[in-house]
């Protein structure tokens, strides 16, 4: 149903405090997800060994974590350390650990073999610390198939139609073909969108009095992580030219949360007029709206695929992309079921061997 052997994004940063117990389901399972004293973020099975209770209504003690039903100690390796009122621990009293990374503003979990955890499979969603870009971090939470969602962000022709006041403002988008190039773990995307009207919100934050181009160029990665660079600039430019330029990156991320609902991060960052922020804020606004759009449309898409009997969908040219990014991610899950009959690949430098690291 999933890719397990990969990164999924657990939460952003300022979720997960000094303190912080986050419980979040990723691929169906409930994941406990914390920091330890030096920062390190951990991510541990959410259910005590015992009796299943929550280790997220727990309390942290150092490194450790304490369930609160009868009292049970867990390190972040997922070990229970101490039983209240016994002395031998079982080897079998522990929980899962997985491997977590905190890049960027981004917690990674690798929900997949520990053994084949690789920091290099990380996409590089540079702008979400970069000192020249600003942006708001977004959270969504959809009550849709993580794939439909991958649809919807791999062919932008709907921004002519579900964003025409909002990020679309003209059918120029969808008539637009873009170019798709399959990559080992995902697809890149190019469209350029000439001579069109600009978008509502792009006309309020360049001022532009006539038509303009627009560029969309992004790789969509497995499990479904977006990163783009778009630009807005007068028709009238030249190609290099990026003086009246808005230009923006994207990084979101999908993760699923079980088969039918999805966590959904994201951020619009900005390269212009960088110490106003009521401009970050106008981005951050016209993107939720525009998301919101999206997800009404998503949502009941889903509700009536699972009121429906099932049928197949019709392609059109408009799916390239969409389709090459689904045989990837039924390759990488014909992959992994083979290689549950094999040894993993010996780890290389820069690979993650323990439960949890930092980068």
């Amino acid at each position: 149903m999933f890719v397990k052997n990969c990164w999924y994004v657990a939460a952003w940063d300022h979720e997960v405090l000094a303190d912080t117990l986050l419980a979040r389901t990723i691929v169906g399972e409930s994941v406990l997800v914390y920091r330890k004293a030096d920062g390190t973020p951990v991510a541990i099975d959410n259910r005590c060994a015992h009796r299943h209770a929550p280790l997220s209504l727990g309390r942290k003690e150092g490194d450790a974590v304490r369930c609160l039903y009868h009292g049970l100690k867990y390190g972040s390796d997922g070990r229970c350390t101490e039983i209240p009122g016994q002395e031998t621990i079982p080897d079998k009293l522990c929980v899962r650990s997985y491997p977590a990374l905190e890049r960027g503003r981004w917690i990674w979990v690798w929900m997949g073999d520990p053994a084949r955890a690789d920091e290099a499979l990380i996409p590089d969603a540079f702008s979400l610390k970069h000192a020249e870009w600003r942006y708001k971090p977004g959270y969504l939470h959809y009550d849709a198939d993580h794939l439909l969602i991958c649809d919807n962000l791999l062919d932008f022709s709907h921004l002519s139609y579900v964003h025409e006041k909002t990020l679309g403002g003209s059918p120029n988008i969808a008539e637009a073909r873009p170019s798709v190039q399959r990559l080992a773990r995902g697809v890149h995307v190019t469209r350029e969108v000439r001579n069109t009207v600009p978008a509502p919100y792009h006309a309020r934050l360049g001022g532009f009095s006539g038509q303009v181009n627009r560029r969309f160029a992004y790789d969509f990665l497995v499990p479904g992580v977006l990163l783009m660079h778009a630009h807005v600039k007068p028709a009238d430019s030249a190609d290099d030219d990026m003086s009246g330029a808005l230009q923006f990156h994207s990084c979101q991320a999908l993760t699923p949360e079980t088969a039918t609902t999805t966590h959904y991060f994201f951020m619009q960052a900005h390269r212009f007029r960088l110490d106003d922020a009521t401009i970050t804020e106008s981005i951050y606004q016209s993107l939720c709206t525009a998301f919101e759009e999206d997800r009404r449309i998503i949502e009941a898409q889903q509700r009536l695929i699972a009121a429906s009997p099932p049928r197949p969908m019709q392609p059109i040219a408009a799916d390239l992309a969409l389709s090459q990014y689904r045989r990837v991610v039924e390759q990488l899950m014909e992959a992994e079921r083979v290689s549950i009959v094999q040894p993993p690949a010996p780890r290389t430098p820069g690979t993650v061997a323990s439960t949890a690291a930092t980068r």
